[in-house]
């Protein structure tokens, strides 16, 4: 089991928070994992570390301008803790100007559920669209993207906007969050009740509407023969 804490806005348009105990499983981890705490966020009021926004605040965002932060949702990574995933105690590291001149600036420290938009031939080969996200964690390679096992507890984040979106961190397109299709969440029945509760904004699935961009892995890619 893990904590998740939220903060939201509700149907007043003010800010709510709260928190549950609910399973480590992949879906929930997703919601909440994606930025390391100190992660600058792209805002309209230029940027702002992920543990200091607050729902209401502009997100700028790379396809669809200035959205509004609907949610906030966060866990603690603990390095070590017992029957956990072995990526829920690390986090990824990526050196400035690794993925191309100010891609980061300054080095981006992510979560291990972090999604990086990737623009490449096999990517577009394969969905036929500009891009998709693919996991930055299949990027590391022990020099530009590392993996880091912190020292001590850290927070990781995730961002609800109105839609499926690119946000800028560091110069980096990122997921904002998308529980993607039922299939995808892979639960049902109490398990998908509870992981609802930790959208109090959202009336249903359907709510988060449809995901506007693919996820690949990199082994999907090889597995395609377009890689």
């Amino acid at each position: 089991m893990r904590k998740y804490e939220m903060i939201w806005l509700d149907e007043e348009g003010q800010i709510q928070e709260a928190s549950r105990i609910a399973p480590a499983l992949p879906a929930f981890e997703d919601a909440v994992s994606a930025f390391a705490r100190g992660t600058l966020i792209s805002t309209e009021q230029g940027p702002v570390a992920v543990e200091d926004l607050l729902p209401g605040d502009g997100i700028r965002t790379v396809d669809a301008g200035i959205q509004p932060l609907l949610w906030r949702g966060t866990t603690t990574l603990v390095p070590g803790a017992p029957n956990q995933s072995p990526q829920m105690g690390s986090l990824t590291r990526v050196a400035a100007d690794s993925l191309g001149i100010g891609r980061p600036m300054p080095d981006l420290v992510l979560g291990p559920k972090a999604r990086v938009y990737h623009r490449s031939e096999p990517v577009q080969r394969a969905t036929r669209a500009d891009g998709a996200f693919v996991p930055v964690r299949d990027f590391i390679d022990a020099c530009n993207v590392i993996e880091l096992t912190p020292m001590s507890p850290v927070q990781v984040f995730q961002l609800d906007l109105p839609g499926h979106h690119r946000v800028l961190a560091h110069g980096v397109e990122l997921e904002s969050h998308h529980p993607g299709t039922p299939s995808d969440l892979e639960i049902k029945g109490e398990t998908l009740e509870l992981y609802l509760s930790l959208f109090p904004h959202r009336a249903d699935l359907a709510s988060f509407g449809p995901p506007r961009y693919a996820r690949l892995r990199v082994a999907d890619l090889k597995l395609m023969g377009v890689a």
